[in-house]
């Protein structure tokens, strides 16, 4: 079976929609309460989204499999964290730069990664830790402000806070990656929108500028609601880790943005830090796996077809393309190159 491409594409595409964010949402931030910005964001995300499943075809909706109550609390949780960490990097951009926070960004790999591997027991190799290692050396340096005092940056801190629950976020989105990416997106939009609403509401930390809010709610819907939609689609065939790995291109899109707009001269200390942070990033997107492995038997509905090498089963009607049914797999042992999917959890 060759390697997933069209994944790894839908991974980047979900880089470009979200690296634009940063540096607008710092524009905006001049005349918008942080809080308020992150509610809007995700609001955004998930009203777009909800419009977007309104009018997609209904023979489109029905090839993906619904959430059920089993998922409900990786739902809850999902919810919880996106209204903590969009605050977080709200409060965190705006106390720095909009490069150092783009370039920031990356530890979200880290925490996505590590969590993978010791909470979901996610295979990790030693190119992956290479690449975890050099992310954080660099997100080290961006963090510190005054080396000679070791001063640790307040906006860096709160930036690397919210990379923390987003990759625990990711871990939780992923057991979820088979499930209709829309109604996920929806999901975590509105929930987490209306959260950090109330939060901002209680602050009094309300903003009345009616076009600020208008684009604040379609940045939300192109770097949240289009960029989720995308980062589902990939995890379901790649999984947390590596889908973070290709999301790693997001940063620099707004790191580069930064300087156009905002005319930053990068400190000497950045250059380093882009260097390590741009290794880092290439290992953990171009890690290659590839090895004998046994597929136990399970049973789950999702959206699959019958060209993949994984889904031979048979079924009356027959159905030719991508549809959507509880199934199950027989055990099986092959080896191909992979990625650890909700296909791919065997151990090492």
């Amino acid at each position: 079976m060759k390697y997933k491409r069209l994944p790894i594409l839908f991974a980047v595409f979900a880089a470009v929609f979200y690296g634009v964010s940063i540096p607008v949402a710092k524009l905006l931030l001049y005349d918008m309460p942080p809080v308020f910005m992150a509610s809007l964001l995700y609001l955004g995300a998930g009203i777009g989204m909800a419009i977007v499943n309104l009018i997609q075809k209904k023979q489109t909706r029905e090839k993906e499999a619904k959430i059920t109550k089993k998922e409900l609390p990786y739902v809850a949780v999902i919810i919880v964290l996106d209204i903590a960490a969009p605050i977080l990097l709200m409060l965190g951009l705006s106390m720095t730069t909009s490069a150092t926070v783009s370039l920031l960004g990356n530890f979200e790999i880290v925490a996505t990664v590590t969590i993978a591997l010791f909470c979901f027991k996610e295979a990790v190799g030693k190119r992956m830790w290479l690449a975890v290692t050099l992310i954080t050396v660099s997100s080290i340096i961006l963090s510190v402000e005054d080396f000679g005092n070791l001063k640790i940056s307040i906006g860096a801190f709160f930036v690397l806070l919210s990379c923390i629950s987003w990759g625990i976020e990711n871990n939780c989105t992923r057991m979820l990656s088979l499930k209709n990416p829309l109604h996920i997106v929806i999901i975590k939009g509105v929930g987490s929108g209306f959260g950090s609403l109330l939060i901002a509401a209680i602050m009094g930390s309300i903003s009345t500028n009616v076009i600020y809010i208008i684009i604040s709610l379609l940045l939300g819907f192109v770097a949240y609601g289009l960029s989720i939609y995308f980062y589902i689609i990939a995890q379901r065939n790649l999984g947390a880790a590596r889908t973070s790995a290709f999301y790693a291109f997001a940063p620099f899109i707004g790191a580069g943005l930064s300087f156009v707009i905002f005319r930053e001269t990068p400190t000497f200390s950045f250059l380093i830090a882009f260097v390590v942070m741009t290794s880092g990033a290439y290992l953990a997107a171009f890690e290659r796996h590839d090895h004998e492995h046994e597929h136990t038997q399970i049973e789950h509905d999702h959206r699959h077809n019958h060209s993949d090498g994984h889904h031979d089963h048979y079924h009356e009607p027959r159905i030719n393309g991508e549809h959507s049914h509880l199934h199950t797999h027989i055990p099986i042992i092959h080896m191909h190159r992979h990625t650890p999917d909700l296909h791919h959890t065997h151990n090492h």
